[in-house]
């Protein structure tokens, strides 16, 4: 079921900028908003071969509400960019949810040292990740409502190929067939309303090319 379109093929035409730049969003039952569909997001962005090369370019996160998720494209791949509420990030340190984890402290280099925390990011509220199952590839879906995939379920991914799970900060699930974490891209803070996918924070060296497993 992977998506071939989404990967980088220098043979065929580059694609055009709305190719890159999609949106899906969903929400969490703890804010108590319901799955939406957002439009196109509309903002600058580099030229799409840029993009494709795995340039680093500027995302405006200023819209983006609790408990929603953005998609781009980097390198050829989706990344999914979350604004998690407080009530989700509570959920992350649950000792009944790091027992279901197959590497709850993020051992395996799937992730830039800055990124290898409870919360798997720069600042807690804000999640990147490569949305990338590490079983074969597919695009695991946002579920972020409680109880969504069954009691118990507390939000995060999960992978309708072969059932593969993973919580809020891409942490998989034991018993699955996703072997890895979900990685996380290099990445910064620009300010409090932009995020700059494919660089590193000032001093940081992590390359995407050192994870283990996409």
């Amino acid at each position: 079921m992977t998506d071939a379109s989404l990967h980088a093929n220098p043979s065929q035409p580059a694609p055009s900028r709305r190719d890159f730049l999609f949106i899906a969003t969903g929400a969490f039952a703890a804010v108590g908003t319901a799955a939406v569909v957002w439009p196109l997001i509309a903002q600058m962005s580099p030229d799409a071969q840029t993009i494709a090369a795995g340039a680093p370019f500027d995302v405006d996160i200023s819209a983006i509400a609790p408990g929603q998720q953005i998609s781009v494209l980097w390198r050829g791949h989706p990344v999914f960019i979350v604004n998690r509420p407080a009530a989700a990030l509570a959920t992350l340190k649950e000792p009944s949810l790091i027992a279901d984890l197959r590497d709850p402290d993020s051992s395996v280099v799937q992730q830039p040292p800055y990124a290898r925390n409870w919360h798997r990011s720069l600042d807690p509220q804000w999640f990147v990740v490569v949305g990338v199952c590490t079983h074969l590839g597919c695009i695991p879906l946002f579920e972020p409502n409680k109880d969504q995939q069954g009691p118990g379920w507390p939000g995060g991914y999960f992978c309708p190929c072969h059932g593969s799970k993973y919580d809020l900060a891409g942490r998989v699930y034991n018993n699955v067939p996703a072997p890895y974490n979900l990685p996380v891209p290099p990445y910064r803070m620009v300010d409090a309303k932009t995020l700059r996918l494919g660089e590193n924070p000032p001093g940081g060296t992590f390359s995407f090319d050192d994870i283990v497993q996409l």
